[in-house]
């Protein structure tokens, strides 16, 4: 018979298993496409800054997950080790935040509190959002802070709370909820999910409803009032509608997401996880693997309607949330170019799998009464179903732990940590060097999130580094695996060479390079030869750019200038006194490896 001792030394170990798994994982993992955004905007912006903190990344408004990856790229830019360990700090505080909640929902409860914590500790649901930094940032705290307020929902709700503590407790609350809405905007989902928690921990009904606002009333107003100006301050500040949307794509989204990753989750599927790159891992379930989930929910679903009144509304609780949730993420989604396995990510799931946990909790956490609870822990513990719960709770968790490591597998088929690695010793080898800015490769990072994707936002605070400059007399560029090679500029347009000679410059004033055709604007690389009078700096411009001052050299040479703008010619303006030029044929591109210049 488990006994109060028992059930928390078994809860202390399954969170401590949970987090050397979790260890594991991120110690294989890397950097992925949001985070090096997160790190080009932290090392381009000063990280106290409302241009950086107050960012509208993708729909999302998220000032306290800027901060925190602005401190780890300020600590160790473009190093795993920081980010790696705020996920585990991170799920530490959720995971225990959740054991804490339990045990106010369930305090009598013990196998059945057992599988509530296992359930949220080891679901599928859970690990994608985990080892993506980026999405953990998000998800994590709103995890911890959900846990955390639904505890204390419960407690006010029962009256379990001293009365003198209770303005701390709602204060503390309404803290909490605060720093969660500044990692992630769906903690406002904490409120609703809160409320009915209480009012279902409360016995349901009407009575349940009208005491467990009363005994709240403090909490629920304060989090209403904090829930309407963030949503004021989200809707200014973000542009979560901005796109395509299509209801039909909404809904297919939806039922895929609930069909192919909620539900195989609950018998710790799936097991197969595929990747194309830049892509995330994609979770197949087997088809068994579906068809058992339904099953398992729906006996968990008839075993609770049967077994403890009030049950019903717990269950419709967890599977109205487990759809609604998904509704606005798919929504911001559903654009027809949107590939239904996008609902397959498994990266939207956490919350669910947290109020999944939360019913379960509610589930088995019916009070004894103060007359016989020995009585009923003893049926509890010997009662056919909860007998049933050790053999089927550690078939799930194996079932889970195969998918992790599939996802592992998946996640490690990832190019981006040899890239920056050898980028980054790359650019320590060659500081004295200036470099021009280029595009990281389209497997790391693609143009969509320009200027985020160029490698002097990436590498900024890289120390020491080569200046990432306008222009050099020698050009070299970062590979695809992050290494320094000579380079050369693409063919995109031609420049049409001065009429000139080096024994008589043409240029002596403001003057414009004919290009064999327009270019729109975009920032340019140009390749020009010359021969200069003397030496000094010459101003070079593309129409609607920013000039761009050049140092040249008296008598033959070239330079590669990245230019922003377009139009069918470049400015050229001699700035030092007496210097006169004359320019060559020259071309105008992207920057490469020499190899792929072409002639």
């Amino acid at each position: 018979m488990l006994n109060a001792r028992m059930v928390s030394m078994i809860a202390v170990a399954l969170i401590a298993a949970q987090l050397i798994i979790r260890g594991w994982l991120v110690a294989t993992g890397n950097f992925y496409w949001d985070d090096l955004v997160l790190i080009a905007r932290a090392s381009s912006n000063p990280i106290l800054s409302w241009e950086y903190l107050g960012h509208s990344h993708d729909g999302h408004f998220m000032p306290a997950a800027f901060l925190l990856a602005g401190v780890a790229t300020w600590l160790a830019p473009v190093n795993w080790v920081v980010p790696a360990l705020t996920l585990i700090v991170l799920q530490a505080i959720a995971s225990i935040a959740v054991w804490r909640m339990i045990r106010v929902i369930a305090p009598a409860a013990r196998a059945g509190a057992l599988v509530a914590l296992a359930f949220y500790l080891f679901s599928p649901m859970t690990v994608p959002a985990f080892a993506w930094w980026a999405a953990g940032l998000n998800t994590l705290p709103m995890q911890a802070a959900l846990a955390w307020i639904v505890a204390d929902a419960v407690g006010l709700a029962r009256g379990d709370v001293d009365p003198a503590r209770r303005r701390a407790v709602w204060i503390r609350s309404t803290v909490v909820f605060v720093v969660a809405l500044a990692f992630f905007e769906k903690s406002l989902f904490i409120l609703p999910i809160a409320f009915v928690a209480a009012v279902l921990a409360n016995g349901s009904g009407r009575r349940a409803l009208t005491s467990t606002l009363r005994a709240g009333r403090e909490l629920w107003a304060s989090l209403a009032v904090i829930a309407a100006i963030w949503t004021v301050v989200y809707f200014v500040t973000a542009d979560p509608t901005a796109g395509n949307h299509s209801v039909g794509q909404t809904a297919r989204l939806v039922w895929r997401s609930v069909n192919h990753a909620i539900v195989p989750s609950l018998v710790g599927g799936p097991w197969e996880w595929d990747r194309w790159t830049p892509s995330p891992p994609t979770g197949f379930p087997a088809t068994w693997m579906i068809v058992a989930g339904w099953v398992v929910l729906a006996a968990v679903a008839g075993w609770a309607v049967t077994r403890e009144r009030g049950a019903v509304p717990i269950v419709a609780f967890a599977a109205l949330y487990a759809v609604a949730a998904q509704i606005p993420v798919m929504w911001n989604r559903s654009s027809p170019e949107t590939a239904i396995e996008l609902a397959q990510h498994m990266r939207y799931l956490p919350d669910t799998a947290l109020v999944f946990a939360i019913a379960i909790a509610l589930l088995v956490g019916v009070r004894p009464t103060d007359a016989q609870p020995d009585r009923r822990h003893a049926a509890e513990e010997t009662s056919p179903t909860v007998l049933l719960l050790p053999t089927v709770g550690a078939l799930a968790m194996v079932s889970a732990l195969v998918s992790l490591v599939s996802f592992s597998a998946s996640w490690r088929d990832n190019p981006t940590g040899d890239y920056l690695d050898t980028a980054v010793a790359t650019l320590h080898d060659n500081a004295d060097a200036t470099l021009l800015d280029q595009s990281v490769p389209l497997e790391i990072l693609q143009p969509v999130v320009y200027p985020d994707n160029q490698i002097s936002r990436i590498f900024g605070r890289v120390d020491p580094r080569p200046d990432f400059g306008t222009s050099t007399d020698r050009l070299l560029v970062l590979d695809t695996a992050g290494n320094a090679v000579p380079g050369g500029v693409t063919q995109r347009r031609l420049v049409t060479a001065g009429k000139g000679s080096c024994a008589r410059p043409e240029i002596s004033g403001p003057s414009r390079l004919e290009l064999d055709g327009p270019l729109f604007r975009w920032p340019w690389t140009v390749a020009l030869s010359y021969c200069a009078t003397r030496d000094g700096e010459i101003e070079m411009k593309l129409d609607g750019g920013r000039a761009a001052r050049v140092p040249v050299r008296s008598g033959l040479g070239s330079i590669y200038v990245r230019l922003d703008g377009g139009g069918d010619a470049i400015s050229v303006r001699p700035v030092t006194a007496g210097l006169r030029l004359h320019t060559g044929a020259g071309r105008v591109g992207e920057a490469v490896e020499a190899r792929f210049a072409g002639g």
